[in-house]
């Protein structure tokens, strides 16, 4: 299998995003680190979304790459990806909602597993967004906190809602309520970033994705038998 490949990268990280399967994404210091990483990543990601991985090998192509000045090593990204400008027809997004929402179970699922939600292993340190979160309650709530960022770049405000399910199927609900919304145009939003209704679907997947597995680590160092429900386990 091809993993057509998107490069964002600086000087001091890279992020590689595998463009025809949204939410999957590697980090690394150089883009050749995060080129080796995405395969496994890519393989892990179908095994949650699918139930299983293809058996055959993946290749991947960097189809496009750009330089930013944002703090990619902590996972700072602005892109709007080539194939998130185009009109989505229903099954396409029926698809996409249902694996956002799944998602937003899966971390609640994981959350609940957590014995003690205020404990961690974790030391503290700083990100363009403060401090890390680093126990699981925190975790949750950075990880629900940005629905209504994602969903007010598109122009519908809500205010978020505590539990992560009910508000991601609200934001969905509200992003379903803009006008003619299937045609997924492009916005300008914060800072003149662009938007699209596909790419916030690609980064509910992602940011779920990156904080379960903080997440997962971080309790399973203490709780051996914490549930893995995103497969981020093996690599086979």
């Amino acid at each position: 299998m091809e993993i057509r490949a998107v490069l964002e990268y600086n000087q001091d990280g890279s992020l590689l995003w595998a463009e025809n399967v949204p939410g999957a994404c590697s980090r690394g210091a150089t883009p050749e680190e995060a080129e080796g990483k995405l395969p496994a990543e890519v393989r892990r990601f179908l095994r949650w979304r699918d139930g299983s991985a293809p058996e055959q090998d993946f290749s991947v192509r960097v189809a496009r790459k750009r330089e930013s000045s944002l703090d990619i090593r902590d996972a700072d990204s602005d892109l709007l990806l080539d194939s998130e400008q185009n009109p989505m027809t229903w099954e396409e997004y029926a698809g996409l909602k249902a694996l956002v929402l799944r998602s937003a179970g899966d971390f609640q699922r994981l959350y609940d597993a957590v014995p003690d939600k205020h404990r961690t292993g974790l030391p503290e340190r700083k990100t363009f967004y403060g401090e890390i979160p680093r126990t699981a309650e925190e975790m949750y709530r950075h990880t629900n906190g940005v629905s209504n960022y994602y969903i007010g770049e598109l122009g519908a405000a809500f205010e978020n809602l505590p539990d992560i399910l009910e508000n991601r199927a609200l934001a969905l609900q509200m992003a379903e309520s803009l006008p003619d919304f299937l045609q997924n145009r492009v916005t300008a939003g914060s800072f003149g970033e662009l938007w699209s209704l596909k790419k916030a679907l690609r980064r509910f997947l992602w940011h779920d994705r990156i904080h379960a597995k903080a997440l997962w680590r971080m309790a399973g160092r203490i709780w051996p038998d914490i549930p893995d429900p995103f497969c981020f386990g093996g690599t086979d």
